[in-house]
């Protein structure tokens, strides 16, 4: 008989999340696959600053605090220090990745850091209120853009797939989402394939999670959820963006 159980690799605390916050089943997922390869005593997570400032609270494998957007440098440090024993991952939002953690980023997507990589984009800046983040759609409203987002004064959207994929360096480029449960099992198929592609001392692997922000949105989780089908996906649609050992460049 099959038991559903928590995986061991995720603490037995509550969450601290807002009700109908995606962050839960990503966080079960990350732990999920720890726990099938077997790597939770060599795992070392990065929290960043956001809505998941507290992922050292969550993870039973040793988590490091980063400063706002340093995640991917201090992940460079601490895989560099011991590359053999260490299996490190980020887990971080689009505030902090995709704005004032860009060029931590890019350069160590450009580097090919043997790194990991989960980046939640849930187009809104969630811990501080609502704002405007970098990954926001055109015309959407947050508290600093209250009659939407108008492209010829915020500028686009940040594509980070589409965007790091055309570096020479990253391994495993890939956006899923959480939405529902065929969405779920797809995550989690990539999240363990980044992780193994570290494993395999094969480089960079980023996974963009396409999220939702029920609260900072306005919105029940069941009309999230349905925002992220009907207007999040068709702006940053799902799929491998880059993979050098798979050879599935789809996009």
């Amino acid at each position: 008989m099959v038991v559903f159980e928590r995986p061991h690799a995720l603490c037995d605390v509550p969450l601290h999340y807002c009700p109908g916050c995606p962050h839960g089943i990503v966080h079960r997922l990350v732990a999920e696959v720890i726990d099938e390869l077997g790597i939770e005593g060599r795992t070392i997570g990065i929290a960043p600053v956001g809505c998941s400032v507290m992922a050292y609270d969550y993870f039973n494998c040793d988590m490091v605090e980063a400063a706002h957007g340093r995640a991917p440098a201090v992940a460079t440090g601490i895989k560099r220090s011991d590359p053999e024993n260490h299996i490190v991952f980020t887990y971080q939002g689009d505030g902090d990745l995709a704005s004032i953690g860009m060029a931590e980023t890019v350069h160590a997507a450009a580097r090919n850091e043997n790194i990991t990589v989960v980046f939640i984009n849930n187009a809104i800046y969630g811990m501080t209120g609502g704002q405007m983040a970098p990954t926001s759609l055109p015309g959407q409203v947050t508290q600093t853009s209250p009659y939407g987002r108008d492209v010829k004064t915020a500028g686009y959207p940040i594509k980070v797939c589409e965007m790091l994929s055309q570096l020479d360096g990253p391994e495993y480029i890939e956006r899923v989402a959480v939405c529902d449960v065929p969405n779920v099992n797809k995550a989690k198929k990539a999240i363990r394939k980044a992780f193994q592609n570290q494993i395999d001392g094969k480089g960079f692997s980023l996974i963009e999670v396409v999220s939702a922000c029920p609260t900072n949105w306005g919105m029940t989780p069941k009309e999230a959820l349905e925002w992220v089908k009907s207007d999040m996906i068709p702006y940053y649609p799902l799929g491998v963006y880059k993979d050098r050992s798979g050879k599935e460049e789809t996009k």
